[in-house]
């Protein structure tokens, strides 16, 4: 690593702090150029640590920046890993306030749940779909903490993937009974649609991004356990929301799932 424990420390606590009181920041790799990746994930795992030492629980894992179309938008080329927490979750149906986010955007996703424990290296979609009980759809809305929602990948993924609220619901599914790759996809925004996709577009098959995912895990000597939820990726790209909008999540033969903003 490039960055001594101290810097880590200060940059972990920094943007917790941002995320914590809705202020925004300039990416972090903007004073820290020489930050690596092993920083940027040893940044978000002092995050969770914090959010663990107040009382959270993790609730799942997500990949973000999954889609050729999410890529395109921010800039990017390669998937990134965070972690979900409990005071991420809002129920189906229900409220997010906008005042606690800076500059939210919504992503339709396609979401796992694991029967079984998956372990990395060597993971793969078979093994992703004989893990996976049931998939279901979700929306994330995602709230970078850098200004502009401009960001670099090691930015990124020290702010755990610009995670900050997500809704599941509509009708689960065996993932081994649907075609993931091919299921229809439609975003609403007060009752218009406004971006529309299919499974395919996750790296071809969304069970490819939760495959990364428990290889990433593996690599840093972590497994995936039963029972996790997994956010595979913005389908499409990702939508900007403000108070007073309904959003809806339409997905092929797995219902639909929605929240509003206030």
């Amino acid at each position: 690593m490039a960055l001594n424990a101290s810097t880590l420390d200060q940059l972990a606590q920094h943007l917790e702090n941002c995320q914590l009181q809705a202020q925004d920041t300039l990416k972090i790799t903007e004073a820290h150029p020489e930050m690596d990746w092993d920083d940027a994930y040893a940044i978000q795992d002092r995050i969770l640590a914090s959010k663990l030492g107040k009382g959270a629980r993790v609730v799942g894992y997500k990949a973000g920046l999954t889609s050729h179309a999410k890529m395109k938008q921010m800039g990017v080329t390669d998937p990134v890993f965070g972690f979900l927490v409990d005071e991420y979750v809002v129920p189906e149906g229900g409220e997010v306030k906008v005042s606690e986010l800076i500059h939210p955007k919504v992503e339709p996703e396609i979401c796992f749940i694991t029967r079984t424990e998956l372990k990395g290296p060597g993971c793969h979609i078979g093994a992703v779909l004989a893990a996976c009980d049931v998939v279901l759809p979700g929306i994330e809305v995602i709230d970078s903490r850098y200004r502009d929602f401009k960001f670099d990948l090691k930015s990124v993924i020290a702010d755990n993937t610009s995670a900050s609220r997500f809704i599941v619901g509509g009708r689960i599914a065996s993932a081994r009974d649907v075609d993931l790759r091919t299921l229809g996809v439609v975003l609403e925004k007060n009752g218009e649609p406004v971006a529309l996709g299919a499974g395919a577009a996750v790296l071809g098959h969304p069970a490819a991004a939760v495959a990364m995912l428990v290889n990433h895990l593996g690599r840093r000597g972590q497994s995936l356990p039963a029972g996790s939820l997994i956010l595979s990726g913005g389908i499409t790209e990702a939508v900007p929301v403000q108070a007073g909008d309904n959003v809806t999540l339409r997905i092929q033969d797995l219902g639909s799932v929605s929240v509003r903003f206030v």
